[in-house]
């Protein structure tokens, strides 16, 4: 049994390293642990993946799920860790399920064919699922950091034996969205900072040209004093020929 789980991962250790940079360790603890985790789980296909030149199916009557439990969207920061939990259902019959490896690799999304990360593998120790049980295992991997942002393809597989015959599921062959190291928070977080002082400087600057306008309306007009004994020509010409001038003149006649 240890010979042939020890042939196996050196299969999976000499597949072609493009880029290993994933960080896995070993959980000797990871017994079977009754799956009850909540999120986005997707069913994921059963084709058989190349190892190194052996090349393993799934087993009939096993069943997996991935699940992305801190990142549901699926980002995942170039060069930075990530997470993701793999179930696994054993509906093989009586035999227990012995779990040997995760391993996942990364292509371009136009042509998934096309290899561009072959991430390193995380074996578990002692690590069983019994007949009608579940359990669910974690992979922690991180994409290079020189990878470009955008849209990739992510197929990861769990490698396991059943009565010493190894067989291998595909839990999850999808996109995953490649974001530049701490791109959201300093991308999004400048251009909102530059956005909200944008707004706050148009709006302050619609305030003080609102405030302008209202003093401007608001201000009196000066007082213009009119002597009692002066007298305004244009007025006077206006009426000149008018009763009014007829009747001041008859005035001024009468008092002398």
């Amino acid at each position: 049994m240890a010979i042939r789980v020890f042939l196996i991962l050196c299969m999976l250790l000499i597949s072609p390293p493009i880029l290993q940079v994933a960080r896995c360790e070993p959980d000797p603890d990871a017994e079977v642990v009754e799956s009850a985790e909540e999120g986005d789980i997707g069913i994921v296909g059963e084709d058989a993946q190349d190892f190194g030149g052996g090349s393993f199916g799934p087993a009939p009557g096993v069943e997996t799920v991935c699940v992305f439990p801190k990142n549901p969207s699926k980002l995942v920061a170039a060069g930075e860790e990530s997470e993701l939990l793999v179930g696994m259902k054993n509906e093989a019959g009586d035999s227990s399920i012995n779990i040997i490896a995760i391993h996942a690799s990364v292509h371009p999304a136009y042509d998934p064919s096309y290899l561009l990360q072959n991430l390193s593998a995380q074996a578990f120790n002692n690590a069983s699922v019994p007949p009608s049980a579940q359990a669910t295992f974690p992979y922690v991997y991180a994409v290079s950091k020189f990878l470009q942002s955008g849209a990739y393809v992510l197929v990861g597989s769990i490698v396991y034996e059943i009565d010493q015959h190894p067989y291998q599921s595909t839990f999850y062959n999808g996109t995953i969205e490649v974001t530049e190291p701490g791109g959201l928070l300093s991308v999004e977080s400048v251009f909102l900072f530059c956005l909200g002082a944008a707004l706050i400087g148009l709006l302050g600057f619609w305030i003080r040209s609102q405030i302008q306008e209202f003093s401007k309306k608001t201000k009196k007009a000066p007082k213009v004093e009119v002597g009692t004994k002066t007298t305004d020509v244009s007025m006077d010409e206006w009426l000149q020929g008018t009763a009014y001038t007829r009747s001041q003149a008859n005035k001024s006649k009468k008092k002398k």
